[in-house]
């Protein structure tokens, strides 16, 4: 694994029309099969690992994910580009805001997809 921290850290505007301003505080690169971590102050997980292939940008949405209080959606904004956002589960007042500030719209709820418990 290599880290690049940004010092001082780029600061850009989300969108043209946004008052959220970005802080990019580093670039990562990783070899296939490694693997970072990053915690929430309340010790939830989210995984981010490289393959040979491409990545697993998060653990199983439907089971991991909403285990450690996170739910996921499939979200689009209005230019019609479609993001995945993991949202802890305390949040999701903050989350609605969001989304009308930003006007953007929840497609579908990816957590909300079952899985069969006994092949987990």
């Amino acid at each position: 694994m290599k880290i690049n921290n940004k010092t001082p850290a780029r600061k850009f505007r989300a969108s043209k029309n946004s008052n959220i301003e970005i802080s990019h505080q580093a670039d990562i690169t990783l070899l296939p099969n490694e693997q970072i971590t990053f915690l929430t102050e309340n010790g939830a997980e989210f995984d981010f690992i490289r393959k040979d292939w491409g990545y697993y940008a998060t653990p199983s949405i439907n089971r991991r994910l909403r285990s450690f209080g996170f739910h996921t959606a499939l979200v689009q904004n209005t230019k019609g580009h479609v993001y995945i956002f993991v949202i802890e589960q305390e949040k999701m007042q903050a989350f609605d805001t969001y989304c009308k500030n930003e006007d953007q719209t929840v497609l579908m709820w990816l957590d909300k997809i079952s899985c069969d418990d006994s092949n987990n």
